[in-house]
């Protein structure tokens, strides 16, 4: 089959065809274009997916903790009757576990140190229905939160931070304290500590803790439960079960799905993605663009061609055609390597990253600062299609000039001087 002469030209141009020194500089300045381009490509990949896996390994991690959607009284109120709102939460088919907890704040203590902490009474029988930290329950020494022994599960930065060990005691401070003739005195319990928890996200890890539903009632002067946890089979559909629920429940509830915990987060990832991808937009367009000087100086270079293609019966229309397949291949060509060279790192940055900070000696992402010490990657194909569609149309688009006046050479003009 015979290739039509345009993409058998136009490829040959790319190459730089003869020899000369004005044709290497044309075909460096087309290899710089084909380079801005892969780069460009390159690392709006990189970055957007770093930014996705960033995204996705703290919601995985804030989830370990947080449940999908909780129910919950106004003012830390008990519920009324969590028995029967947990029956009318489970009616609903994406709801797949349900557990009572109280939720209140405290100061936890151990000789002058002191830490303001958020306390979780839990029901350790049915944690594992809502959260995966309760999995593994013997290794966190959830198993060990019996009623009435006051046994307490630190988070494990809280528990370095206060320099505390299994089996030794803490004391839990309740803010809301007792009436005495003296004024209002806090309430105290000495606590056990029977096990710690590393969910890897430092926000839980530095200030959650977590006892018994039932010694929570009892420390914070509660009837009962505050609110339901419920997980779900797709954690994506917790703001359309939470609209659910809140149309079919009955009583005066506050419903929050896991989309408006840490939601400034969440949208600030977002914004910057946004931003990000602009930014590395202008990059690819500046190296496609850089291939109408590019295409300018070849048609330039190659006026006596053109004109002898002209007398031989070339239409404006083929001329035009031989520098797009030109500044197409050099689009097409850099878009494949950026794609190669972005995906080939994002796919192994778990290895490049610590690499490069042993090699350095330094830690790109400390964990106090950025949630996680490790740097993820997500590759999605919704991001990948766009960036490759946008950059191959760029430097079409980048063609159409310089082809066109090469379609315009006049063939009489161009060889008066040859």
């Amino acid at each position: 089959m015979q290739l039509p002469y345009e993409l058998i030209l136009g490829w040959r141009y790319t190459r730089a065809g003869r020899a000369t020194r004005r044709n290497g500089f044309i075909s460096f300045i087309s290899g710089v274009s084909m380079l801005g381009i892969a780069l460009g490509v390159a690392a709006l990949i990189i970055v957007l997916s770093v930014m996705n896996g960033f995204q996705k390994e703290v919601r995985d991690r804030m989830l370990g903790v947080v449940s999908h959607v909780e129910i919950f009284a106004p003012g830390g109120a008990a519920l009324p009757n969590p028995t029967l709102t947990i029956e009318e939460a489970r009616r609903i088919p994406q709801v797949i576990g349900a557990a009572t907890f109280i939720a209140a704040q405290g100061l936890i203590a151990r000789g002058e140190d002191m830490k303001g902490t958020i306390v979780r009474g839990i029901d350790p029988a049915r944690e594992h229905e809502v959260t995966d930290l309760a999995g593994d329950s013997k290794t966190t020494g959830l198993d060990k939160l019996i009623p009435g022994e006051f046994n307490i599960v630190l988070g494990g930065e809280l528990a370095r931070a206060l320099g505390v060990r299994m089996g030794e005691q803490v004391t839990l401070i309740s803010p809301s304290g007792q009436v005495t003739p003296a004024g209002v005195v806090p309430r105290l319990k000495q606590m056990t500590v029977v096990g710690t928890f590393d969910s890897g996200h430092f926000e839980y890890d530095s200030a959650l803790v977590m006892i018994h539903q039932e010694d929570a009632a009892r420390i914070f002067r509660l009837e009962g439960p505050t609110g339901i946890r419920l997980k779900l089979k797709d954690l994506h559909q917790a703001r359309d079960v939470a609209q659910q629920l809140a149309n079919s429940l009955s009583g005066d509830l506050l419903i929050r799905d896991w989309t408006r915990q840490n939601r400034t987060w969440f949208a600030a990832v977002q914004l910057e993605k946004r931003m990000m991808f602009i930014i590395l937009t202008l990059i690819v367009a500046v190296a496609a663009f850089n291939l109408v000087s590019t295409l300018v100086m070849t048609v330039t270079d190659k006026r006596a061609d053109i004109a002898i293609l002209r007398t031989l019966g070339a239409s404006p229309k083929s001329i035009m055609g031989i520098f797009v397949v030109q500044g197409a291949m050099v689009g097409v060509i850099g878009t494949i390597g950026g794609l190669l060279l972005g995906l080939g790192i994002a796919f192994n940055i778990d290895v490049i990253v610590p690499a490069l900070e042993r090699a350095l000696n330094a830690s790109f992402l400390p964990k106090d600062i950025y949630l996680i010490n490790r740097m993820p990657s997500d590759p999605q194909s919704t991001d990948i299609v766009p960036i490759a569609v946008i950059s191959l149309v760029l430097a079409f688009v980048a063609t159409l000039y310089p082809s066109w006046r090469a379609s315009r050479v006049n063939p009489a003009e161009a060889l008066r001087y040859e």
